[in-house]
């Protein structure tokens, strides 16, 4: 590669993740590093995803980092607009942005095993790095289905995470295809807009009410004044979903009293009993993810919706054909078919020790280390990981955690000292990973219905089956008995004139992956400082 900037740690992606990783660097003392994003500005998900009614259905409080607090939050439930303000905040208070490398996408990465470093191609230049931290997070890639005859639709069709702001919806015929998370706040704010809109259901989710409230100027000022009033609100609200946790991972059993609820949600705001049918799901609650909403039913039951409840089979010029057979005419087709999640696009351009790319690595279920580490890829992390996302609770509390293991995982860098990398035993990411499947066994997410949690293999390499306090102690800190050291080679010493064969080996020479030198003893739980 041509001449480019070597950095000690490279961040790929600069939303919650990237934004976090980057101000632990600087608060670890790191100041050589770099954030390459694909876009021209931060936020993730959250700059992506600008569709009407966009909101985050955790409350604000406790959806933001636990070193950044704010006290301004405007809602309970915030909406895409105040986040991404808070995450250009973020980037601005902890002096982020003099490392951002924004437009940089990185098209591929490999490790050389001689120099133990990452060299790093984005559409820039060049850049190579001791440690890369990968942030792309699992909901950055939109996912289409390949739907026979829609490259013949003569209308409009975008996804809703690449919403085009610029097309009028008033008056057309909409169809929105898929019933997920981005689909129930989507169909409210369109449903007034369009002539007509229909709704491709595969399958209708369980849809709580969203107890969403304005924060009122007392609360924000109180929140201003005595910060720890807001430490106590964002504890509160922890503390209250630490405890959901064992329904959903330990006794399924118990969320029969929320079940019953959300029935009672949909019996009062459906009357019509053929559309309510249609919108009653058939699997247990949880299994797949649970919705918050006050607006989605009442716009359903408007009389310009359909719901065809089956998905899109095919398009013929401007009429869909539903699963079901049933035909129906549109302008412009809203895909909220969720991401490239237990198939992450950055993983094929990644290639690892072994000359094998993160995706062939990954072709039988994505594995890591505590959520962390691949095997066969040294020194390369991720954020939000495998089996690190969440079902009830706020993922910035994993991804602090995550952040802990980083931080501490480059200490041990700096105590090993030189030119060295750490390489997870496949062993331990083996060992790990049948540990967190055989405890998916006992939770709601083993219920037997089709949920985008799940890979091709039917598995879930995406939820944490425990609580974030179990996690954070799993990520306190790096066991290196996970970890085989490797350190560059050595120059060969020249053959000694006198004395000695033309075969000796130099002194104190050690070959990759020996017992490291005195002063160099890896640490374990046992000898942990």
């Amino acid at each position: 590669m041509a001449k480019h900037e070597h950095v000690r740690v490279a961040v790929i992606g600069s939303g919650f993740g990237g934004l976090g990783a980057a101000v632990r660097l600087r608060r670890e003392g790191v100041t050589d590093f770099v954030v390459l994003e694909r876009a021209d500005s931060v936020g993730g998900t959250w700059r992506d995803n600008s569709y009407p009614g966009c909101a985050c259905d955790v409350p604000s409080h406790l959806y933001s980092f636990s070193f950044a607090p704010n006290p301004d939050w405007p809602r309970t439930f915030s909406g895409q607009r105040h986040i991404r303000a808070y995450l250009e905040h973020v980037t601005d208070t902890f002096g982020i942005r003099p490392h951002l490398r924004l437009g940089h996408e990185v098209l591929r990465m490999t490790w050389d095993t001689e120099a133990l470093r990452w060299e790093i191609e984005t559409s820039r230049g060049g850049f190579s790095a001791d440690v890369v931290v990968s942030a792309t997070g699992p909901l950055s890639d939109p996912k289409i289905p390949d739907i026979p005859g829609l490259a013949g639709f003569p209308g409009k069709v975008f996804h809703s995470a690449r919403w085009d702001h610029d097309h009028d919806l008033t008056g057309k015929r909409v169809a929105m295809i898929g019933t997920g998370a981005s689909a129930i706040q989507i169909v409210p704010a369109i449903q007034p807009k369009a002539g007509r809109l229909t709704l491709f259901q595969r399958t209708p989710p369980w849809v709580m009410r969203r107890m969403d409230r304005a924060i009122s100027r007392p609360e924000r000022w109180l929140h201003r004044a005595v910060p720890a009033t807001g430490t106590a609100r964002r504890g509160l609200l922890w503390g209250i979903r630490e405890l959901q946790v064992g329904a959903f991972t330990k006794h399924p059993g118990g969320l029969g009293l929320v079940e019953k609820l959300a029935r009672a949600n949909l019996a009062k705001a459906i009357e019509d009993p053929v559309l309510r049918a249609k919108l009653t799901p058939s699997y247990r609650i949880g299994c797949k993810r649970i919705l918050l909403s006050s607006t989605y039913y009442p716009a359903v039951a408007q009389p310009n919706v359909d719901v065809v409840a089956a998905g899109l089979r095919e398009v013929r010029g401007s009429t869909l054909v539903g699963a079901d057979g049933s035909e129906t005419e549109a302008d412009v087709i809203i895909f909220g078919t969720g991401f490239h999640v237990t198939d992450l696009p950055i993983a094929e351009r990644v290639v690892g020790a072994d000359g094998r790319s993160l995706a062939e690595s990954w072709k039988n279920g994505m594995e890591a280390l505590r959520g962390a580490t691949a095997a066969g890829f040294p020194n390369f992390l991720t954020v939000i990981g495998p089996n690190t996302g969440l079902g009830n609770s706020s993922m910035i509390l994993m991804i602090e955690s995550q952040l802990n293991y980083l931080a501490d995982y480059l200490r041990q860098l700096d105590v090993l000292g030189g030119r060295a990398a750490l390489a997870v035993r496949p062993s331990a990411v083996g060992a790990w990973n049948r540990k967190v499947q055989k405890r998916m066994e006992r939770t709601v997410w083993a219920g037997g219905c089709e949920s985008w949690y799940l890979d091709a293999n039917g598995r879930n390499t995406t939820l944490w089956p425990g609580t974030t306090g179990e996690f954070r102690r799993e990520t306190r800190q790096v066991d290196l008995s996970e970890y085989e050291v490797i350190r560059a080679p050595r120059p060969t010493a020249p053959a000694p004139e006198v004395g000695g064969t033309k075969n000796s080996a130099p002194k104190n020479s050690a070959p990759k992956g020996s017992v490291p030198e005195d002063g160099d003893t890896p640490r374990t739980k046992e000898n942990a400082r």
